[in-house]
């Protein structure tokens, strides 16, 4: 994230400015701070222990690019309630969006990611959530609290890590329990009657065992109108709720840790606005009011999911067994008016702007299953070898609701279909570290998967666009008459092996250079035939990355910096052709696709009071697939040359959701006002350059880049105790489009608007 000035920088000046900050500017300023006298009670930087390699390390000893965001940094970037894409751009290089509001988080890293909005789609960014990997993109949307930490950790995982890693993976570890009494309470209250409250306690149940509770409640109302006389009067409100419970148990040489959870939300559906795009421009039409919309079609979000697991240990000695099972389950819908206004153009009556036809669709999953199960041994020798290996197995089955109505008549129902599918897959994996000198560490890994998964329409109808409707109405067997094979079935089987190699070289105490190459999979995926495509299938994408860099402490550990470049290749890369004037939703496989950059993370007490923090990242992708085609959009200006059909040809193209520089910056600067008090002010500013939001290169669906802040004003006492708290959220009140239908007309939806409140708290 960027200083508020910071799009006035010129991208190469500020990749001048990183490269300074490489091994050699760090060990000038190490050089420098040796040489300056400092206070004994100078502020420095506590250590930060992460488990990127499945234990637990010092993450300047580990040769991957991590980010981390701790306790504090949460607590503030969440106030006001928002929901898991408040990540989106604090760290370098991550990205998250969503076109179905709270319940479905797109995540993106180092400009690779999947813009798929299907409920059986997977996604190259794992997120894993107290060690279980959550597949389903609804999974993913967890509320964060009561949280340790998270990792990002950039770049294929394809060793360690269960499920589709090759762009990375963020982790989430939740606040375990301990025999010591402990907890927090929060409530938070804003703007649009905005309530945050969450809290937990936890402590000694005997001298084995203790226990953690965790609750969180957030809604707010409607922040915009509805300004037609529709089944909705107001849009954008929510009512969410979660809760966790742990139990831990300690032995002499076995630990048992058993979680339980659940999440509830009642809410609105992602706001889609009909023509609120100027023709030939990216900006928003003249009279635009964020507060306003008109639409004839219903729309609401809800969402129910559970889940636990049990995390077991073993102390066998130079030996440590871990076993780790996990279930997870959600049911959902959403339902919206799709083409983001009311009427249509064959009608007295339609709007805002023009409304070619009416579309309103809503997408559920009523029944779903996730499995897992790892068992992974690690040996913990004094020599200079040690190893890790296990098995890993997945097994996933779930239905998938698709409904459509007609919303000219009275939101009747007039399509339908059901697909089930079910995902089984299995792997072993293994790794090793060899101490090779007193300063140079060789890590390896490797992992054989095997990925299968079957997709099947169950049941389908429709009387609306569909090619059938001239019989009368689409029924399974006309649809599966449409299909190039007959087949409305697919069972692609992938198996695959993946390696990484990497390097930890100590200049002294306080810097590292790492290396690092490794690859990564992502197994085949499957679009079900429906009313405007026939079945699609993508085969499995692999990807090969290099990355070299520096970790360094300096400034007598008052500073910390980590600073890499990389490099990365796809191979038959999955992409999505969503949308286009036909209304099309095929998976394609892009013959190459490549991605290059830099990332830098320094933390720095400036002075004893205060804390600076800066990110930044510059990712270069480019589809590479001469004759890759993609249909494009109904009513925008195409910048892309066009084929003998009128599809785009999108070779040389950057990703989608892809923004070339994302920085970040926060600012903590307190004043103690004596016997454990202080007055303190928190704020933190992300960037994010200009993104596309589809395949082709489009002058209205280019999202313009974004910069917004946050401002949290706090006292505190009883030495970090109890704290009162003013904060605000998007504090200039930005305005930005950030993604888009082009199916219809121009329509676009919004970014959130400027949140404000007060917020008390207290720990014990």
């Amino acid at each position: 994230m960027s200083q508020p000035r910071s799009a006035a920088v010129r991208p190469h000046r500020l990749a001048v400015a990183i490269a300074t900050l490489l091994p050699i500017g760090a060990a000038l300023a190490q050089e420098t701070a040796t040489n300056t006298e400092t206070r004994s009670e100078a502020a420095t930087l506590d250590a930060v222990q992460v488990t990127a390699q499945r234990k637990v390390e010092n993450i300047q000893d580990v040769p991957v690019s991590i980010s981390t965001i701790n306790g504090e940094q949460l607590g503030v970037l969440a106030s006001g309630g928002t929901d898991i894409r408040f990540l989106s751009g604090r760290v370098p290089s991550l990205n998250i969006e969503s076109s179905f509001g709270r319940a479905f988080p797109r995540f993106y890293i180092r400009g690779y990611g999947n813009t798929d909005f299907r409920l059986n789609t997977s996604q190259p960014v794992s997120l894993v959530y107290d060690d279980v990997v959550q597949e389903n993109p609804i999974l993913k949307g967890f509320p964060l609290f009561d949280l340790e930490q998270i990792e990002v950790l950039r770049g294929p995982q394809g060793s360690l890590f269960g499920r589709n890693t090759p762009a990375g993976v963020v982790k989430f570890e939740s606040a375990k329990p301990s025999q010591d009494t402990s907890g927090y309470g929060k409530v938070g209250y804003g703007n649009d009657n905005m309530w945050n409250v969450e809290g937990a306690v936890g402590g000694a149940l005997s001298q084995n065992w203790s226990a953690r509770a965790s609750l969180l409640y957030q809604r707010r109302d409607d922040w915009v109108e509805n300004t037609y006389p529709g089944p909705n009067d107001g849009f954008e409100g929510y009512d969410e709720s979660a809760g966790r419970v742990q139990f831990l148990y300690e032995g002499d040489g076995f630990e048992a840790l058993l979680n339980a959870h659940a999440r509830k939300l009642n809410g609105t559906a992602r706001l889609f606005r009909a023509n609120i795009i100027e023709p030939g421009t990216n900006n928003f039409v003249a009279g635009f009011d964020k507060d306003k919309v008109s639409q004839d079609g219903l729309n609401y979000s809800e969402l129910e999911s559970q889940g636990a697991s049990a995390r077991l240990r073993w102390d066998l000695g130079n030996y440590t067994l871990h076993s780790i099972t996990g279930y997870e389950s959600v049911e959902t819908i959403n339902r919206g008016d799709i083409d983001g206004g009311y009427g249509a153009v064959f009608l007295p009556d339609s709007g805002p702007g023009v409304i070619p036809f009416a579309s309103e669709t809503a997408d559920g999953i009523p029944d779903h299953s996730q499995w897992t199960q790892e068992l992974r041994i690690e040996s913990a020798f004094d020599g200079p070898w040690n190893w890790q290996a296990g098995v890993f197995y997945f097994k996933e089955d779930y239905k998938v609701e698709s409904f459509s109505y007609d919303s000219l008549n009275g939101s009747a129902q007039d399509g339908y279909q059901r697909i089930r599918q079910t995902n089984d897959a299995w792997a072993v994996f293994g790794a090793v570290t060899w101490q090779a000198t007193d300063k140079l560490e060789l890590r390896g890994g490797m992992r054989y998967t095997v990925d299968e998964k079957k997709l099947t329409v169950e049941d389908y109808w429709n009387t609306g666009f569909a090619a059938c409707v001239l019989a009368g109405k689409c029924t399974l067997a006309q649809l599966a008459a449409l299909e190039p094979d007959g087949d409305l079935s697919a069972s692609p089987e992938d198996k695959k092996f993946n390696w990484d190699l990497a390097a930890t070289y100590a200049l002294n105490d306080d810097i590292n250079l790492y290396a690092r190459a490794a690859t990564g999979f992502r197994g085949s995926s499957i679009q079900s035939a429906g009313a405007f495509n026939a079945k699609s299938v993508a085969g499995p994408e692999t990807v090969t990355s290099f990355e070299t860099g520096v970790k360094a402490d300096f400034w007598d550990k008052r500073a910390r910096l980590s600073a890499g470049v990389f490099y990365y290749r796809v191979k038959d890369q999955q992409l999505t052709a969503v949308g286009g004037a036909a209304n099309a939703n095929i998976l394609l496989n892009a013959e190459k696709s490549v991605g290059k950059g830099v990332e830098l993370d320094l933390q720095a007490y400036v002075l004893d009071n205060l804390l600076i923090t800066l990110g930044s990242s510059y990712n270069d992708t480019e589809i590479k697939d001469p004759d890759l085609a993609v249909a494009v959009c109904a009513a925008c200006t195409v910048t892309d040359p066009r084929d003998a059909n009128g599809l785009a040809l999108i070779d040389g193209n950057s990703l989608p959701q892809a923004p070339e520089w994302v920085h970040n910056l926060t600012a903590r600067y307190s004043i103690g006002l004596g016997e454990g008090s202080e007055l303190y002010v928190y704020t933190d500013w992300a960037y994010r350059s200009e993104v596309n939001f589809f395949l082709y290169d489009s002058v209205e669906f280019t999202g313009k880049s974004s910069l917004e802040g946050g401002l949290r004003v706090g006292y505190g006492w009883g030495f970090g105790d109890y704290e009162v708290a003013l904060f605000g959220r998007n504090i200039t009140d930005q305005r930005r489009i950030v993604g888009g239908i082009d199916f219809n007309n121009l329509t676009g939806f919004i970014n959130e608007p400027r949140t404000y409140g007060i917020e008390f708290s207290a720990r014990f």
